[in-house]
């Protein structure tokens, strides 16, 4: 196996991490319509059923680096795998909500220490040439595991229908939402046995004086002669580090790390406020909203997932050829673009009640006067949703809010399939990969890991935020207003790029450090 090869085959072990990640965080968008009624939730109580993973990732973050640097990027890995493993098995069983809560927060610990030290490693252990291809593989897994959570969702919700003995004999139609959870012990094992292939990080070596480890690992990554540079820039800078204090949480704010650290944390929110996860972890609720049944919502998501996915590819083809800032302004540009018409697609729809079409529900609500809103015209999901609270009450117009949103929209649902689609094209190819790339970049080495730490805190921080209130801003603002609001921020993202970020690609970590950090001293 060639040097390249190397490199690609432990980036991508490491990198499973991140298809971890992605599945663990996105499965929750097939469950949320099951549980709902089983636990009967409210709609604050279903927003931390998805929300609440990312609360126990944003608290592993302010440790996964810190205790990387200090036990190795590799261990971190591997107990973040177990984690993962042990998060599927008890979600699955789960008896109550609560229970289901905890066996999520326990997976949120191994998706918080996995998304901050798997790029964190692939970073260390890259030549600086494919050192941003290498990186968005973590991004890449993501995007995978994503699209597979969405793809075995819709599976169990069709294995469910069919009456074979062996869809019968497993009660995938009873127990649906518990196979989607549980399906993800098996990629959880294999994690945590391939990376007993994965040698340790060679700047973590060298950080603990084991130079010879390092230079080993490192010659196996490049040839003989750029390994020794490499390795001589590594202890350089080390021993510049070593003649400071240890690292804390107030070295961040110092002057000399005022522009890499703001640049950091703009970044980190502007990847989640412009509404990412709550397309992803949302994804069948939204295109429910639209008409087109359960199905046909679960089916959709799949292809959110694939063109997450192909998208993704294409930023990692153009990463190290056009360079991060081009990909941030063309993805900004996207995002705005794609929420406006989705906003706008919303704003132009229209609610119109059928008794014919909602014969079900009358038969189960036979006190109801539905002749009080029969062909009455709504002009917007906030007006529609009040008039059904008004006469079913809070509680029944909870219950049965989805089937008569379904059945009485008129909506472009095309367009806001293209929009959704549009907004995920653009996230995949830009901030979506460039944000952890540019987190492995950015950083001093002595610093790396709790900088990126708390870069990754406040990312995840604002996705806890963002997955928590999405239902909650549904049913508030409305869906024009919503989606709007992320669309600004794209703006704002689009314009920070464009007046702030430097380009970073084709330099090594140790250049980086001397240029952002040197010239901000000056």
């Amino acid at each position: 196996m060639g040097k390249k090869g190397f490199v690609t085959k432990v980036s991508l072990i490491v990198a499973l991490g991140g298809f971890l990640m992605g599945f663990d965080a996105s499965v929750i968008s097939g469950v949320i319509k099951f549980i709902e009624p089983e636990f009967a939730l409210s709609k604050l109580q279903l927003g931390w059923a998805v929300s609440c993973l990312t609360l126990t990732s944003t608290l592993a973050m302010m440790v996964a680096g810190p205790l990387s640097d200090k036990y190795g990027r590799r261990l971190i890995l591997k107990y973040a795998a177990i984690l993962y493993a042990i998060s599927a098995v008890f979600s699955a069983l789960a008896p109550s909500f609560s229970a289901l809560v905890i066996a999520r927060m326990i997976g949120g610990l191994g998706v918080g220490a996995s998304l901050i030290v798997a790029p964190m490693y692939i970073a260390e252990i890259s030549p600086a040439k494919i050192r941003g291809r290498m990186v968005s593989f973590n991004q890449l897994n993501i995007v995978i595991g994503i699209s597979v959570a969405f793809f075995t969702n819709y599976l169990i919700l069709q294995l469910g229908k069919t009456n074979t003995g062996f869809t019968e004999a497993m009660r995938f139609a009873e127990y649906n939402w518990r196979w989607m959870l549980g399906l993800e012990t098996l990629p959880a094992i294999l994690y945590f046995f391939s990376l007993f292939a994965v040698p340790r990080s060679p700047r973590w070596l060298a950080m603990k004086g084991k130079d010879k480890l390092a230079l080993d690992v490192l010659t196996r990554a490049n040839s003989p002669e750029n390994a020794s540079t490499v390795m001589q820039a590594i202890k350089e800078s080390i021993a510049e580090s070593g003649k400071k204090k240890k690292a804390s949480i107030g070295e961040l704010f110092k002057p000399a790390l005022k522009l890499v650290l703001l640049i950091g944390i703009v970044i980190a929110i502007l990847q989640q406020i412009t509404g990412i996860n709550a397309v992803f972890f949302y994804a069948p609720m939204i295109f429910e909203q639209t008409g087109i049944g359960t199905d046909a919502s679960f089916s959709q998501a799949i292809l959110v997932g694939l063109t997450n996915l192909v998208f993704t590819i294409l930023a990692i083809w153009l990463i190290d050829k056009v360079g991060r800032k081009a990909l941030l302004v063309i993805g900004f540009s996207g995002i705005f673009i794609a929420m406006s018409l989705l906003a706008y697609a919303f704003s132009a729809a229209t609610y119109q009640v059928d008794i014919n079409s909602i014969s079900s529900i009358v038969t189960q609500l036979p006190g109801v006067d539905w002749g009080s809103v029969q062909g009455v015209v709504f002009e917007s999901d906030i007006e529609f949703r009040a008039a059904m609270e008004s006469l079913l009450g809070n509680d029944l117009a909870n219950i049965h809010l989805s089937n008569l949103v379904n059945s009485s929209i008129n909506i472009n649902s095309w367009l806001v399939l293209i929009a959704i689609i549009g907004f995920v094209a653009s996230f995949a190819i830009s901030v979506g990969p460039v944000m952890w790339v540019l987190f492995s970049e950015l950083f001093p080495n002595k610093v790396r890991g709790l900088a990126i730490s708390f870069a990754g805190f406040i990312n995840s921080a604002i996705s806890f935020s963002v997955q928590l209130v999405f239902p909650w801003e549904l049913q508030k603002l409305g869906n024009t207003g919503t989606f709007l609001i992320f669309g600004i921020f794209g703006v704002i993202g689009l314009v920070f790029v464009l007046i702030v970020l430097p380009e970073t690609k084709g330099k090594t970590l140790e250049e980086l450090e001397k240029i952002l950090v040197k010239s901000h001293q000056k």
